[in-house]
């Protein structure tokens, strides 16, 4: 950009003379902002941009020194493709263009010094001129985001603001909570309250609505195995399954977890949420006339997987059996029936009677999806969940299961029959085209899943900390559902009601939990999700009972009449 008089020869973008106003002819060479500008902009915000500057800059302008044209179109198409678009442009649209030494050669032209610089061209002049405070870098970077910004178009993003807006309004917008945990001091953790400064203030809490359920993230087993995995393997897999993807991390594991369901074959996913959505789909696109019957309250992953199958679907009320037979009984005969749905229901820690599902899935001669993600390494002989605990791991056709919760590392698997595992293999898109998980993450998955097969020790101490804890809010009147798992949902009811507890619970008490909100459950049933375990100690139980009962007394919130 230029000024008027006597600050025309300052160029406001680096604060240096530039050359060209100066009146040299020498050519060749490239304007430095334009060239280094050009790095940071895509391709197509070229042309509004040209349209900005080419009144301001001489190497734009319309002048003796220059014949500007239009951006060629052929760099219009290039969509989202980096390049020093800038510098082409000022090559092709100016017969000259300034040398970087003879702008540094030349001297910075104060505006203090311009008689005729005023009050709007100094603020016009500091708006974007490079200092010490200010890197050239984040300069382009923050013009690119501004770009960017301005890129999408005014109904789009209000469309989008008053939808977030009224998130914020209701008490249902979510906010992330920088945590960090520390190895071997578990639920022990640091609260960073502003992340992005380094002094940030930082408070010690404990975490109580952690997925880890038994602590095996911070296990030195499971440690240990990742990083000798990555020493030895190095950090990715380098690819899908399918091409070279696949080390002896993930054939192990799969093995490994095929024996703890006893099943003929596992497959295992980058995550637990696509190992539903594949394998559900997958199954029921290639069983010829099938329909499938899902839970009402199916995770969103299993939902997805009902969905994207295009099939007949049946939801059946939430745990029923009567009403599920009732729909099996009014079903196409002849067609293949696939019954969905889960063992622990993570919301409010319910168990489904697995027994009598089977009863009806024999009945009618249907399949049986059994979903363990909230069950997988804290119940059975071999963690391998409630079915069996309860014995019924071989009326279960397929069995999903998680590596990210009571395992302590990261992704998903289905177990079943190896005809089954071998279709949801061979045409499962979300399975084919994606990324295998890392080396090192399937064998820290391998080392868990291995430990606690032989180890009941970490599940009866849980056991007993959830029990304990249920004795405590009820003594306390704190309303909660008191489920047979180790989940215990604490009641509160409404969006804002809990998200000002939660924070209260945080700031006063060093307590983080999640308020939990719509649509993860129906409004009016807004909740904190607990999840003791083995890792805390009958201590911090008392403690963080007390630390609700506190909340409950000075926000009002009602009370259990039990």
């Amino acid at each position: 950009r230029r000024n008027t008089m006597a600050s025309q020869r300052l160029c406001t973008a680096t604060n240096k003379a530039c050359t060209l106003l100066a009146g040299s002819t020498k050519q060749g060479t490239k304007c430095p902002f334009l060239s280094f500008l050009g790095s940071a902009i895509p391709a197509e915000s070229f042309s509004k941009v040209y349209t900005q500057f080419r009144d301001k800059c001489p190497f734009l302008v319309k002048s003796q020194y220059s014949r500007p044209t239009e951006l060629p179109s052929e760099k219009k198409q290039l969509g989202n493709q980096y390049y020093s678009g800038f510098s082409s442009m000022a090559t092709q649209t100016n017969d000259i263009s300034c040398d970087l030494a003879d702008l540094a050669s030349e001297p910075s032209v104060k505006v203090d010094e311009n008689p005729r610089a005023d009050a709007a061209q100094k603020e016009d002049i500091a708006e974007i001129k490079f200092s010490e405070e200010v890197s050239q870098q984040e300069f382009a970077t923050k013009l690119a985001r501004d770009i960017q910004t301005t890129a999408l178009p005014v109904a789009a993003s209000e469309a989008l603001s008053s939808k977030l807006e009224g998130l914020k309004k209701e008490g249902k917008y979510r906010t992330f909570v920088d945590v960090e945990r520390h190895v071997g001091e578990f639920p022990k953790a640091t609260y960073h309250e502003d992340p992005t400064r380094t002094e940030a203030a930082k408070k010690s809490i404990e975490v109580w609505c952690n997925n880890d359920y038994l602590g095996m993230g911070q296990h030195p087993t499971v440690i240990d195995a990742m990083c000798d995995a990555t020493r030895s393997l190095g950090a990715g897999a380098g690819g899908t399954r399918n091409i070279s993807g696949t080390t002896i991390y993930h054939t192990k594991l799969e093995k490994e977890l095929g024996e703890v369901h006893d099943k003929e074959s596992a497959l295992v996913f980058s995550s637990g949420f696509v190992a539903n959505e594949a394998a559900i789909s997958t199954i029921a696109k290639h069983l010829p006339k099938c329909e499938i019957f899902s839970d009402a309250s199916n995770h969103a992953s299993m939902i997805e997987g009902v969905r994207n199958a295009r099939v007949p679907k049946h939801i059946w009320r939430h745990n029923d059996v009567g009403h599920l037979e009732e729909l099996l009984a009014a079903a196409d005969p002849d067609a293949n029936k696939l019954i969905v749905f889960e063992s622990v229901y993570s919301m409010d820690g319910d168990i489904a009677p697995i027994e009598e599902i089977c009863d009806l899935a024999d009945k009618y001669g249907a399949l049986t999806y059994i979903d363990e993600v909230h069950a997988v390494g804290l119940y059975g002989s071999k963690g391998g969940g409630v079915a069996q605990l309860r014995g019924l791991s071989d009326r279960i056709t397929v069995i999903s299961g998680t590596l990210g919760k009571a395992y302590g590392v990261h992704g998903g698997y289905i177990a079943g029959p190896s005809v089954i595992v071998d279709a949801v293999r061979s045409f499962a898109p979300g399975f084919i085209f994606t990324t295998s998980i890392p080396p090192s993450v399937a064998a820290g998955a391998l080392a868990s899943v291995r430990y606690l097969k032989n180890s009941n020790e970490e599940r009866d101490i849980q056991k007993e900390r959830a029990a304990s804890m249920k004795k405590l809010l009820k003594a306390r009147r704190i309303p909660f559902i008191n489920s047979e798992s180790h989940i215990i949902p604490v009641m509160i009811g409404d969006a804002k009601l809990c998200k000002k507890g939660a924070d209260l619970l945080m700031q006063k008490h060093g307590i983080y939990v999640q308020p939990i909100n719509y649509p993860t459950v129906p409004v009016g049933t807004e909740r904190y999700r607990f999840t003791p375990g083995p890792l805390h100690d009958n201590t911090m139980v008392e403690e963080a009972v007390d630390a609700l009962d506190d909340i409950w007394e000075e926000l009002g919130i009602e009370r259990s009449n039990e």
